[in-house]
């Protein structure tokens, strides 16, 4: 394996467990990115939990890199988004070329007044290691490495887990345990639980190399470029001038003969020109999966991340997917845990993370469709529309180099209530929550940012008033509309019952009380 030459891996000190401990709300298997953010999250809302991880540091390579301006919204609550947009890439822009030629170029936030860009790019082991260092300033946070998931136990009261660790084994219990251990997932072997969906046998090689590059921090993706005949390419700039370049090698490649620095060396030279000067930092070779459990719910164990479903990276809607998830479930588990709402509010997490799940794989299906053809007549459509797209606008659209990421929308969850009357534009129920600058009582703002950790009433009547334990924004009085996109994208006069996640719960043309009342119990799963 090639060593990254930017990046030292922290080694973190193996505890053994407190002897005697009781039962704890949740364990979380797995201090990767998704169980971190877990953790963080679920502390945040005053719940404790125990993450194990059999590993002691965090992520060997940069893995995943795009971050989506939400995963950034999301991280901007748990305390971390100013440092990811501090240290990556920001971008907004990309192109894609097929062969010697331009096709076109596109812009993933053409509109202002949103605080965070489209996408930051940044290592994954980053991001890992300071969730790591956010999670040790947070008391309710007990990370163990070097524990491993051996055995798994459950019935109608809890969880038992038991833990190799290298004292030996101990049992663990919870009233709930989150796997969040990844694409090759113990917890999953444990329960016996297979994926459903499709295996490709196209292989990709992910060379991730320190250079000096002029390059715009822009995603490039070419079709049959000059320098690597009959295949595709894609380009992007992280931090620490590092490049991510995916080659695709086809179904026949053999992985390791791939992955030799010599013939890794001789593509980039290819690709870049015998000029250029790199070092390899980190090299790969992957197949894409789509797939996923049937359920994410299974009794008291719950998945989410790459443990619950895989998709492929183009389209960055891995890691950004498992974040979504963490967020979706954590508010649920505190919810439940503090007696705020029954055990059926859990029963959300499938009804809405399931859909997302499949709203990826489709995009990441119909992308490796598009750029690894599979017969003939889809290589001749597939051609035949990179031909024409250079002059015909129309066959940009029908272009599918991995469509980037972008926030689930819950349209179908049994958690939101419907309108009740016709509602002229705004954002409709299980929709995510648009960001705009906001002026307060301490100054310049932006609207998520004022949010409360629970549930949110944002309403334009000033007499509005906000049932217990839900935060109260009223636009005009606790905030001022800075730049009229609150009215813009909301609706003038409006009221919205925003959920912890930043998800719309329900929405009225003006305030009632009553109707607020009663979203609110169907938001919490409340009989």
């Amino acid at each position: 394996m090639i060593t990254p030459k930017t990046y030292t891996n922290p080694r973190y000190p193996y505890r053994p467990a407190p002897a005697g401990e009781g039962r704890h709300p949740v364990v979380i298997v797995g201090a990767g990115l998704v169980g971190l953010a877990l953790a963080v999250d679920l502390a945040l809302r005053s719940v404790a939990s125990v993450v194990i991880d059999d590993d002691d540091t965090v992520s060997v390579g940069s893995r995943a890199i795009c971050w989506s301006k939400r995963t950034l919204e999301i991280f901007d609550r748990l305390g971390l988004g100013q440092r990811l947009v501090g240290k990556g890439v920001t971008w907004n822009l990309g192109k894609v070329f097929h062969r010697e030629r331009t096709l076109y170029d596109f812009n993933l936030l053409p509109e202002a007044g949103h605080s965070r860009p489209a996408f930051v790019n940044l290592q994954q082991y980053y991001v890992e290691e300071w969730l790591v260092a956010r999670a040790a300033e947070l008391p309710l946070i007990d990370l163990r490495w070097k524990h491993r998931l051996a055995g798994l136990s459950q019935d109608a009261g809890g969880v038992t887990a038991t833990v190799e660790t290298p004292d030996g084994r101990y049992s663990l219990g919870a009233d709930w345990l989150v796997a969040c251990d990844g694409a090759r997932s113990t917890t999953r072997d444990l329960l016996g639980l297979a994926f459903e969906g499709r295996v490709f046998r196209d292989r990709f090689l992910i060379a991730d190399l320190l250079m000096e590059a002029d390059y715009p921090a822009e995603r490039w993706f070419w079709f049959d470029p000059p320098f690597h005949r009959g295949q595709s390419v894609l380009l992007h700039k992280q931090a620490d001038r590092v490049w991510r370049i995916d080659f695709q090698l086809g179904p026949d490649a053999d992985p390791e003969r791939e992955k030799d620095p010599a013939r890794v060396t001789a593509r980039l030279a290819a690709m870049l020109g015998p000029e250029r000067r790199f070092t390899l930092e980190w090299v790969s070779v992957y197949s894409f999966k789509c797939r996923r459990l049937a359920r994410f719910r299974q009794g008291r164990v719950l998945f989410a991340g790459d443990a619950a479903h895989q998709v492929s990276p183009f389209g960055a809607r891995g890691g950004n997917s498992g974040v979504e998830d963490a967020e979706n479930l954590a508010w649920k588990l505190a919810a439940l845990l503090r007696g705020a709402a029954p055990e059926a509010l859990l029963d959300s997490y499938d009804a809405e993370r399931i859909p997302a799940a499949d709203e990826n794989i489709l995009h990441s299906t119909r992308a490796t469709d598009f750029i690894t053809p599979k017969s003939l007549a889809s290589r001749a459509y597939r051609d035949a529309v990179l031909e024409l797209a250079a002059e015909a606008p129309f066959a940009r659209a029908l272009i599918n180099s991995g469509r980037l990421s972008r926030p689930a929308s819950y349209r179908d969850t049994p958690l939101s209530t419907p309108d009740a009357a016709p509602f002229a534009g705004g954002l409709p129920p299980g929709a995510p929550a648009l960001d705009a600058p906001v002026t307060t009582a301490a100054g310049e703002d932006w609207l998520l940012r004022c949010l409360g950790p629970d549930f949110t009433l944002l309403s334009f009547d000033a007499a509005a008033s906000a049932p217990p334990g839900v935060a109260l924004l009223r636009v005009g009085v606790d905030l001022v509309d800075r730049e009229d996109l609150i009215a813009q994208r909301y609706g003038t006069g409006s009221t919205y019952l925003l959920r912890p996640d930043r998800h719309v719960a329900a929405r009225w043309p003006r305030f009632d009380a009553a109707a607020v009342a009663a979203a609110l119990d169907r938001a919490y799963a409340r009989p």
